[in-house]
């Protein structure tokens, strides 16, 4: 199975091949739990919502099959879970700070984000100040299409925000840039 790739393993797990859904979960789980961390520091809420992803993958697999043309896996999978995530700072009372949580900016945190160290250890001087610059939530979009290279969809269905807003966001946020640099 090392040879096959991850929309395979899914099509396969949604015929229920266990094996193929265990090979998955070991190939996807070190890179979600990565990106679960980033937008949330709490380490047993971030077991959680790995687990129910992985349970929602298991069951649902079969939707990610019959759409196969149009998705990639590792971007379905982390739709799943930050659907899961969302849900679990509702579940627990957080409304009113899932973008907080889940979203974190330097302004709002009191220490940078894993992305927010990402983009300043990678990215620096004029480019730097620009993406600073940028309002949080452009550079939330950036963050999500650039750092975890979701597609639009994928990054509506995180921030909890209309495709078209995505796509204004990313255009304003390329413009400020420019005009930054310039």
């Amino acid at each position: 199975m090392g040879q096959l790739d991850e929309g395979s393993l899914l099509r396969r797990a949604a015929r229920g091949d266990r094996a193929a859904f265990e090979e998955f979960y070991r190939r996807t789980s070190p890179w979600l739990t990565v990106r679960l961390r980033r937008r949330c520091g709490d380490e047993q809420l971030v077991s959680e919502v790995l687990q129910e992803t992985y349970l929602a993958v298991w069951r649902g697999a079969g939707a990610f099959a019959a759409d196969a043309a149009g998705s990639s896996p590792l971007g379905w999978l982390w739709t799943v879970a930050g659907r899961r995530l969302v849900d679990a700072f509702r579940a627990q009372g957080r409304h009113q700070n899932v973008v907080r949580a889940v979203l974190r900016t330097a302004e709002e945190a009191d220490s940078p984000s894993a992305d927010e160290a990402l983009l300043r250890s990678t990215v620096s001087g004029e480019l730097g100040d620009a993406l600073g610059a940028l309002a949080p939530e452009l550079r939330q979009v950036l963050q999500a299409l650039v750092l975890d290279g979701l597609s639009v969809r994928e990054t509506s269905a995180l921030l909890g925000i209309p495709e078209g807003t995505v796509k204004t966001r990313a255009r304003r946020a390329r413009l400020a840039m420019r005009e930054a640099i310039s």
